[in-house]
């Protein structure tokens, strides 16, 4: 990392500082940070951002390097540590006792440590994830969660082609590559600032992680169809699934938070999708819900969870969740599964997905809703994707990570309702036969 320009540390350390009791989200604060402080230009947000998130992806490790840490020394530990700043470089930094603490901050023996810390992780956390994958799994996975998420795109195949928005990125100087799994999504290997960008201004592409997008190809929507998006949130994946439709049918928005759901209004208005409908509920229980029961073709539950899996882009979730608030989550992943299935009419779909790694909220909320809902039965994930010319095979369940497959950590489960019965009919089935195909050519036709 060279640097020839004085870094803007002091500020750095201004915003750690004022991030760092973790009373709201990282991101909230640090936003709130530059607000107070607009005189900063691009180049010094860009770094403070990089420090911030920097110190809170190596957290535990450069805490007990540090043995006093003061979020002052943390900052210089993460330049020293983590960016290999050398003493040279960190010199006019430095204040009194601090040139005597960096060399032995840089010679910190991580590999001595317990691996919660070796990991980055709280105790609990790390007996987790031991437990689901293992010593050298686990230990590629927190490697891979402590890097930073590249930026993901996804085409508004409504008004947009991969291959010309690609062309039109690369041309703007922007390397842009097509995402390895889904065949709507672009890499870029930079940064850059978007929402004035023309063709984001156009609608031709919204922010979403490839494994979000994957989630859309799990459902499948098909034209016409009758969808429900149960935790729309800011409508990522709700946009997908109206493209998906190629606008047509219908698609439910749902969402408790009326701040969530306002923020998809404007990405509604750029998509040039008519086929939304936004609706605020008080809870999964809400009579709109009931209303359409026994009625939806598609549900999607992108269920509230712990977001261990997109600790890339929120390293601080790992250091505002606990044993407890997880605990609390699995209760309401499984009522609100259970509300969503109750709108699946005979033979539809309901995928239930989160962005969580731990198999309390994943394999165990499913295995707990098959076993009280008989009605449905659990299809496999790579056998739906590869109906759509997406090679991914994570087994049943759909499963990815940073370490294996560069998106976040997604964990999705597909059920499908059995057919209702046939009505039994007192027509001799001969005299219908004629008919049927008529009526069956009709509608293959449309």
């Amino acid at each position: 990392m060279t640097h020839h320009t004085p870094l803007p540390l002091e500020t750095a350390i201004i915003a750690l500082r004022s991030v760092l009791p973790l009373e709201a989200p990282a991101d909230v604060l640090l936003s709130r940070f530059f607000r107070e402080n607009p005189a900063l230009g691009a180049k010094d947000r860009a770094f403070i951002a990089e420090l911030v998130f920097g110190v809170l992806r190596n957290l535990r490790s450069l805490d007990v390097a540090c043995g006093k840490p003061t979020p002052r020394l943390l900052a210089i530990a993460w330049l020293a540590r983590i960016q290999g700043m050398n003493m040279r470089q960190l010199e006019p930094y430095l204040r009194g006792p601090e040139l005597d603490q960096v060399p032995a901050i840089k010679a910190f023996d991580l590999a001595a440590q317990p691996l919660a810390v070796q990991w980055d992780v709280p105790d609990w956390l790390a007996e987790r994830l031991l437990a689901t994958f293992g010593e050298a799994d686990a230990t590629r996975l927190t490697t891979a969660l402590r890097r930073a998420a590249p930026l993901d795109l996804r085409v508004n195949t409504v008004l947009a082609k991969r291959d010309e928005l690609l062309a039109t990125l690369n041309a703007a100087g922007m390397t842009a590559n097509a995402t390895p799994y889904s065949p709507v999504g672009v890499r870029l290997a930079d940064k850059p600032a978007l929402n004035k960008y023309k063709p984001f201004l156009a609608g031709h592409f919204e922010v979403q992680d490839e494994g979000s997008q994957l989630l859309g190809y799990l459902v499948a929507p098909k034209r016409g169809e009758m969808v429900v998006d149960f935790c729309a949130g800011a409508g990522g994946k709700t946009l997908l699934l109206g493209a998906l439709m190629h606008s047509s049918g219908r698609l439910y928005a749902f969402d408790v938070s009326e701040k969530r759901l306002a923020k998809l209004k404007p990405r509604l208005k750029r998509s040039g999708l008519s086929n939304i409908t936004p609706q605020l509920i008080t809870s999964e229980h809400d009579s709109r819900i009931k209303r359409l029961a026994g009625k939806i073709d598609r549900v999607l539950v992108d269920a509230p969870c712990s977001g261990l899996g997109t600790l890339r882009r929120n390293p601080d979730l790992k250091l505002r969740q606990n044993p407890q608030s997880v605990a609390e989550l699995t209760v309401k992943q499984a009522s609100i599964l259970a509300a969503a299935a109750r709108l699946v009419k005979p033979g539809g779909r309901l995928v239930y997905a989160t962005c969580s790694l731990l198999p309390e909220e994943n394999e165990a909320i499913v295995a707990a809703f098959l076993a009280d809902n008989p009605r449905f039965s659990l299809k496999n994930a790579a056998e739906i994707l590869k109906q759509q010319q997406i090679d991914l095979d994570t087994g049943d369940y759909l499963r990815l990570n940073p370490a294996d497959h560069g998106t976040d950590g997604f964990f999705a489960a597909v059920m499908e309702a059995e057919a209702a019965a046939p009505a039994k009919s007192k027509i001799k089935r001969e005299a219908v036969i004629p008919e049927i195909d008529a009526v069956a050519t009709e509608i293959d036709v449309a």
